[in-house]
């Protein structure tokens, strides 16, 4: 499977009324854009929301490994309640939601600074802009990657947008598809249902069944799916040509 570790995508984001900056704690990597430099509240932030998981796997270690939904815990940190009842509602293990959940948590926190932000975490987005925002699709070696961008409208903000994918980079994946992408007001919630929704394509015949899925999930708002040279949307997805 390629990894695409590199993230050589970030050479192509483009914000010019944003200032753009990196920051890494661990296994965090976040490209953040906002309205100013908020490279120390980011990574406070990033530290905040670490805090919370990394305690927590230290007690619960069953936590880090789940592949199916886990018990609730009224005693378990904001943060990791949020991803465990995230992940439950897609049907998945909650680590599946990390990604999104942390960008979430650092993008509100910083909205208290800004009025404006997009993070980004291994591709997965937390975003607040005052204009639409188009999310350029990577899909790997697909003939449709990277040809396609999808348009996200300021009145659908805060908004997150996962990816997930059973081709490329090293985030398990138990499907095929080339790309799984979903939107939702919850980032951690994309995040999850990314990875449920990618593990339920298997070939060409499972992009007719997205619309029921999709439907019975509530809380997403729309879908992609690139399998080879097809695709498959549900819900309110605009896409562009790049």
């Amino acid at each position: 499977m390629p990894d695409y570790t590199e993230r050589f995508y970030r050479n192509r984001v483009k914000s010019e009324d944003l200032v753009s900056f990196e920051v890494m704690v661990k296994e965090t990597d976040l490209l953040v854009s906002a309205e100013q430099k908020l490279e120390k509240e980011t990574r406070d932030l990033v530290f905040e929301s670490r805090h919370q998981i990394e305690s927590y796997i230290q007690r619960h270690a069953d936590f880090l490994t789940a592949l199916d939904p886990y018990p609730e815990d009224p005693y378990a940190p904001p943060l990791v309640k949020e991803m465990i009842e995230r992940a439950r509602e897609a049907g998945v293990g909650p680590m599946a939601s990390v990604a999104g959940a942390i960008a979430e948590y650092v993008g509100r926190g910083l909205l208290k600074k800004t009025n404006q932000v997009i993070v980004e975490n291994g591709g997965d987005l937390f975003i607040k802009a005052d204009r639409p925002v188009t999310v350029s699709i990577f899909a790997g070696t697909s003939p449709l990657s990277e040809k396609i961008g999808l348009v996200v409208s300021p009145n659908l903000m805060p908004l997150g947008v996962a990816s997930s994918s059973g081709t490329v980079g090293h985030s398990l994946s138990l499907g095929k598809a080339d790309l799984g992408c979903v939107i939702s007001p919850s980032a951690a919630l994309a995040d999850a249902a990314a990875t449920a929704l990618c593990n339920r394509i298997q070939g060409p015949k499972d992009l007719s069944t997205i619309d029921e899925w999709a439907g019975g999930l509530k809380g997403i708002l729309g879908v992609l799916v690139i399998l080879g040279d097809k695709m498959a949307t549900w819900g309110q997805i605009e896409l562009v040509a790049l």
